[in-house]
């Protein structure tokens, strides 16, 4: 007795076009993407916004002094709202990383007259 195949007897293929990961997966892997798409050191503006009237502009000074020392405190530009509710602060630093980024941005954030920081 021989046993024949049949195409109907197999399982059919379950493969999602493009292969296993789907449609437009690369076919070798690649290079894992960059952290960051900034080079260090490199320009870089913080800006920080909260309530008008009440110190902001010292406490961007202050935080910016512990991350990055060598930056120009006179360079530093504030802009009232339109109604002068709110203050925007912006000063540009010299970046030398993403975790230095990284640590000012969370102490700006977690700063209580910190409203926004971009």
């Amino acid at each position: 007795m021989s046993v024949v195949s049949d195409s109907k007897d197999q399982a059919p293929d379950r493969t999602p076009p493009g292969g296993p990961d789907g449609p437009g997966a690369p076919a070798t892997p690649q290079e894992p993407a960059p952290e960051t798409l900034l080079r260090f050191p490199c320009t870089f503006p913080i800006k920080a916004m909260g309530p008008a009237g009440s110190g902001l502009e010292d406490a961007v000074l202050e935080i910016l002094s512990r991350h990055a020392p060598d930056f120009d405190a006179g360079a530093l530009e504030a802009r009232p709202s339109r109604g002068g509710k709110w203050l925007a602060v912006t000063v540009r630093i010299e970046a030398t990383s993403k975790a230095q980024l990284d640590a000012i941005y969370q102490e700006l954030t977690a700063h209580e007259l910190v409203v926004y920081a971009l």
